[in-house]
């Protein structure tokens, strides 16, 4: 940055660079800012680049720091920005892509300087470093003016007021950015941050009156997904002296900038399209709002607007009557919202905000509850668990919480076996020609509890995995023949598992020793007793839908003999006694070396015969809840990313 600079290693001998952190103070108006923010540096375009880039500005900002007390050089940058947000929207309905490139470039090293004083610094220190200013005649004097609620309010001015077009996208991400830069302050504090400068700012300042402006733009940010503009769009043209403030814009600053700001933590694991980015500003913006909707509530019960705004809002094609109670309401198109929110569960982040609207926002969970197309919802979910070896434990959490939340509703438990897909080429264990979207959903969970059980071992994972299909077990139909046998298949496993821990335990001589296999023990039964009532749960409710599960019942039916006799199943047994016995029988009637064909046969027409009243309806609701709620308190303790989860 800083005038004819076209890379990193160039920052430190930059002279206008060093004359702006200098011990000299610079009028406002002065020339020399023309010649600072008419830089053509190549702004980095990766990950490694953008962190060499601040490992440049450090030592700078560290200067800056030192020096601008006496200077109030920073103060002056910051009022040249102020300064051209005043016009911005003018120079945008004229085109005026100089003015427009000056400003971002303004912005970009505002937000490169903030990054590095919030680090260094207290929100009090930084607060002075902005009401320092110059001491030499044709300064302007701000009076009491706080410039850095000026700032503030200038960020959410220009987001919400500025419109994304090409020439605008880069000065756009740049305003989202530095809010974020701005609000990062949490990051350096284990304790919640209600009195600093920056919370008052956004919760009492000027910047409330723009509170669902400012959320309504973030969301359709994240819904129109603009890619980043290719530099083409961004070039003046190259004047001949090369030294005027034309001077062309160098190929790769507009669509580079967006790399600059590294969060670091969020997304999936590294490798997972972390290097290069096409949707900046969506992304950006989906950060702002999810940080935003996040801040915790002000003193003496005063709710949080931003979140306020994301909870309440309506689809535009409602047309009732706004209750006079909510505040910060504002209507949005569902249609395009969902659409986005299904095409974007790539990142935690999305999959956060997806499980924040679905949680909080009744009529955005109406709506999508609603939808014929929930295939496009929960497939990328899917997704997303099925693949848990690459993501992170907070991504995989809010996956499952979305599954529980949409299980809960008996509509979604229904509907989603009435849909079939095909040739499910992600899914690697066997060939999907044809499936329904229950039986896949059944089958990546059940694939998630087994790679627990094998590897990460979390007894949180598999316990809320089994709610979700105890959620789904009433409405079980039609299940696909592989889903049905890994049902089977995943009892097998959780027996014999049971089987070894009991050996285990009744060979240990040990005092302590034997109290841990008790308490593992008792830790397999209740896996185990989740996974009858699940299956006692489907035969009781919809046995007569569900031939391949009976099928697959049968064919290891000797794996439950075991627990007939068991004090802790006896009673969830009856049923599965019921109906082994039932159909053993009918199949002993049928003859011999039946097929697989004859089989099959003869247990649909056993289900017809078999009468309702000689089986127990289960009921697995108050299991379900009990697994929310066991969820909900896993991640208020241990993902802090995450906001507090409370189960309906």
């Amino acid at each position: 940055m800083g005038a004819n600079t076209s890379q990193v290693s160039d920052l430190s001998e930059n002279q206008s660079l060093r004359t702006l952190i200098g011990t000299e103070s610079i009028s406002d108006n002065d020339p020399f800012w023309n010649q600072l923010i008419s830089f053509t540096f190549i702004s980095p375009t990766s990950s490694g680049n953008s962190k060499l880039l601040e490992e440049a500005v450090i030592p700078l900002a560290k200067i800056l720091i030192e020096n601008n007390p006496r200077t109030g050089n920073f103060g002056a940058l910051v009022r040249i920005f102020l300064g051209r947000t005043k016009e911005l929207k003018i120079s945008t309905e004229c085109q005026d892509q100089l003015f427009i490139w000056q400003a971002h470039n303004t912005l970009f090293m505002i937000r490169c300087l903030l990054k590095v004083f919030i680090r260094e610094m207290t929100e009090e220190e930084l607060h002075l470093q902005f009401s320092y200013q110059e001491r030499v005649p044709g300064s302007c004097d701000t009076g009491s003016e706080v410039l850095l609620e000026e700032l503030m309010c200038n960020l959410v001015h220009l987001v919400v007021e500025v419109p994304l077009l090409d020439i605008t996208y880069s000065i756009l991400f740049e305003a989202v950015t530095t809010m974020l830069v701005l609000l990062s302050y949490q990051l350096f504090h284990k304790e919640i941050l209600r009195d600093g400068l920056i919370y008052q700012y956004l919760m009492k300042g000027r910047c409330l009156s723009l509170t669902s402006q400012l959320v309504k733009t973030l969301l359709y940010n994240i819904i129109r997904q603009e890619k980043c503009p290719p530099p083409a769009t961004h070039i003046f043209e190259q004047q001949s002296d090369r030294g005027g403030l034309l001077y062309g814009l160098a190929s790769g600053v507009a669509s580079g900038l967006w790399s600059v700001f590294a969060l670091g933590g969020v997304g999936s694991k590294p490798g997972l399209e972390q290097e290069q980015n096409p949707l900046p500003l969506s992304n950006q913006s989906l950060l702002l709002l999810l940080v935003l909707a996040n801040l915790t509530d002000g003193p003496n019960n005063c709710p949080n607007p931003y979140r306020q705004a994301v909870t309440c809002f309506k689809n535009t094609q409602d047309m009732s009557s706004v209750p006079t109670e909510q505040h910060h309401m504002f209507q949005i198109n569902f249609n395009s919202l969902y659409t986005a929110l299904c095409e974007q569960q790539r990142s935690d982040q999305a999959t956060l905000i997806l499980y924040t609207l679905l949680h909080q926002n009744t009529n955005m969970r109406t709506y999508m509850l609603s939808r014929t197309d929930m295939e496009n919802l929960v497939m990328p979910i899917l997704k997303v668990l099925y693949h848990v070896e690459d993501r992170n434990s907070h991504h995989v959490y809010m996956a499952l919480i979305i599954l529980l939340i949409l299980t809960e509703e008996d509509t979604f438990n229904r509907s989603i076996h009435e849909v079939v897909l095909k040739n499910i080429t992600w899914y690697s264990e066997r060939s999907l020609t044809e499936i329904s979207l229950g039986s896949l959903l059944i089958l990546v969970v059940i694939r998630t509890i087994q790679f627990n059980m094998t590897r990460t071992r979390d007894k949180y994972l598999h316990t809320n995995c089994l709610a979700a299909l105890a959620n789904m077990s009433a409405q079980f139909r039609c299940l696909h023949q592989y889903a049905a046998q890994r049902i089977i298949s995943l009892f097998a496993l959780l027996s014999k598992k049971h089987n070894k821990i009991l050996e285990q335990a009744t060979q240990s001589l040990r005092g302590l020793r034997r109290a841990d296999y008790a308490q593992d023990l008792n830790v397999i039964e209740e896996v185990i007793r989740m996974m009858l009532e699940i299956i006692n749960s489907c035969l009781s409710n919809s046995l007569h839908h569900n031939p391949n599960l009976v099928y697959a019942l049968l064919y290891k039916r000797e794996l439950f003999e075991q627990f007939r006799t068991h004090p802790s199943f006896q009673d969830i047994m009856q049923n599965l006694d019921t109906v082994i016995g039932f159909f053993s029988q009918r199949l002993e009637a049928a003859g011999t070396d039946l097929s697989v064909e004859r089989v099959q046969e003869v247990i649909m027409k056993g289900a017809q015969a078999l009468p309702k009243d000689r089986l127990k309806v289960s009921n697995t609701h108050t299991l379900a809840l009990r697994q929310t709620h066991t969820l909900a308190l896993r991640q208020t303790h241990t993902h802090t990313t995450c906001p507090k989860t409370a189960s309906r």
